[in-house]
C-alpha cells in the first residue's frame, strides 16, 4: 500500500484505512472529518477516543452501542450522577471495554463538566480547529500527522479544566473525527464534504 487514496467498491477513491472493512467504508464516507457539535455529542466522541488508546478504532466502532447503552448515551448530567454500583457495572460490561482507568476517567470527566456552562465544552473544543487554509491536503497517509500543536493546546487546556485521559495524539484524533480538520486525503470522494 502507497498510502495514497485507493478506489473502493463503487471506484470512487477513499483514504486506505477507510477500505479496509464495511464498518470502515460507512464510517470514512458519512462520519469521520465531519463537524460533532454539541456538548454531549462531544463528549461521547472524547470518551471514545480516550477508550480507543492503545487499542484499534475498529475494536470501538464495533462496540459504540454498548458504549452508548452503558454510558447513557453519553450524557453528561446523567454520567456525571454515575456511582460505585455504576462502576461496578461497567466493569463488568462485556458490551464496552473494560478498563477501570478509562471507565474512572469517564465518570470523572462528566463530572467535572456538569459544572461548565451550556455550550462550554462546544465553545472550547473548537476554538482550537486550525484555520483551513493553513494546512495543504495531505496526498498520502504519511502526510497525516499524529499530533499538532492545536491538538497539544487543547489537550493542555482540557486538562487544565479537570478533565483527565486526554493528551495531545487522542485530542488530535477528536479533531479528526469531529471535523475540526480535514484529512481525508486529497484525492478522496470524502475531501471537503462536511
Amino acid at each position: 500500500m502507497t498510502g495514497e487514496a485507493v478506489p473502493g467498491p463503487d471506484g470512487r477513491l477513499r483514504c486506505p484505512w477507510g477500505l479496509s472493512t464495511e464498518d470502515y467504508v460507512t464510517y470514512h464516507d458519512e462520519e469521520w472529518g465531519r463537524p460533532v457539535h454539541g456538548d454531549d455529542a462531544l463528549f461521547e466522541r472524547l470518551c471514545l477516543e480516550a477508550f480507543q488508546s492503545g487499542l484499534s478504532w475498529i475494536t470501538i466502532l464495533r462496540r459504540r452501542e454498548g458504549f452508548r447503552r452503558a454510558f447513557a448515551d453519553f450524557k453528561i448530567a446523567s454520567v456525571a450522577e454515575f456511582g460505585e454500583a455504576d462502576r461496578e457495572r461497567l466493569l463488568a460490561d462485556e458490551g464496552i471495554i473494560r478498563n477501570r482507568a478509562k471507565i474512572d476517567a469517564t465518570m470523572a470527566n462528566a463530572k467535572a463538566l456538569a459544572e461548565w456552562a451550556p455550550g462550554e465544552l462546544d465553545r472550547l473544543i473548537w476554538a482550537y480547529a486550525p484555520d483551513p487554509a493553513a494546512r495543504p491536503a495531505p496526498r498520502t497517509i504519511a502526510d497525516v500527522p499524529a499530533v499538532t500543536d492545536e491538538s497539544t493546546a487543547l489537550a493542555k487546556a482540557l486538562k487544565k479544566r479537570g478533565l483527565r485521559f486526554i493528551g495531545p495524539t487522542t485530542a488530535y484524533a477528536l479533531m479528526q473525527a469531529c471535523g475540526l480538520v480535514d484529512d481525508h486525503l486529497k484525492a478522496c470522494v470524502s475531501r471537503g464534504a462536511s
